[in-house]
């Protein structure tokens, strides 16, 4: 049996991807800080035939998010597939253009993003390595790549972490376990920024199973229309 880890797991595209790999017989184990919503993904994921189980667990909460994982891993016996979407948090942070941005406004960011996925990984990584095979995939939206003023801040946490997972998978070349970045180029379900392009989180999760599958060369692959 094979399972995957969803950090950051939500009604959308952490859904989504959980139907793409639980439909090709994985075990999901989801993570996010909401338990209510959690219990509802699981509630869908099984009603629809796919193993599933929630572990809350906030990223900022980097013992927590350790032991969430801990706990997915002991539950489908490992984790084969890590994937960490730290994305849709808009909501939590005071956007800034470069000009404006202070220190603490890329703080929270660089913790959200950066610093939650090296806990994560630290939590999964090691296994993986001493079993010669796993996949470690990172989303960001494509700002990490070609930035836009308005959301400064943001960007150059999600650059940050671009920067570290493709460094990561350079890293683990020729060991069996792949690490790639996800740029996401389009707005996810709705259009949140006039005029900017909207695809269905359906339309976008087959690329993590290519980047795990046939595509394990690649450091990264951007999603856009």
């Amino acid at each position: 049996m094979t399972s995957i880890a969803i950090v950051g797991a939500g009604p959308q595209l952490g859904l989504a991807i959980a139907r793409t790999f639980g439909s090709q017989g994985f075990d999901v184990a989801l993570v996010s800080r909401n338990r209510e919503k959690l219990d509802g993904l699981v509630g869908t994921l099984t009603a629809e035939g796919v193993t599933a189980a929630a572990f809350p667990a906030d990223v900022l909460d980097r013992d927590a998010l350790t032991q969430a994982l801990k706990d997915a891993a002991t539950r489908f016996g490992g984790i084969d597939v890590l994937e960490y979407s730290p994305v849709g948090t808009f909501g939590s942070t005071a956007l800034t253009t470069p000009t404006d941005t202070e220190p603490s406004h890329v703080q929270h960011e660089i913790e959200f993003q950066l610093y939650g996925a090296i806990a994560a990984t630290k939590a999964a990584l090691p296994a993986m390595r001493e079993a010669g095979a796993g996949t470690l995939l990172y989303t960001t939206g494509a700002g990490s790549i070609d930035p836009v003023p308005q959301v400064g801040n943001v960007n150059a946490a999600a650059a940050a972490l671009r920067n570290w997972a493709i460094n990561l998978h350079k890293e683990l070349d020729g060991t069996g376990v792949q690490a790639a970045h996800v740029g996401i180029d389009v707005s996810i379900g709705m259009s949140v920024i006039p005029d900017f392009p909207t695809a269905q989180p359906e339309e976008i999760s087959p690329v993590y199973w290519d980047l795990h599958t046939t595509k394990r060369d690649q450091a990264e692959l951007v999603f856009s229309l």
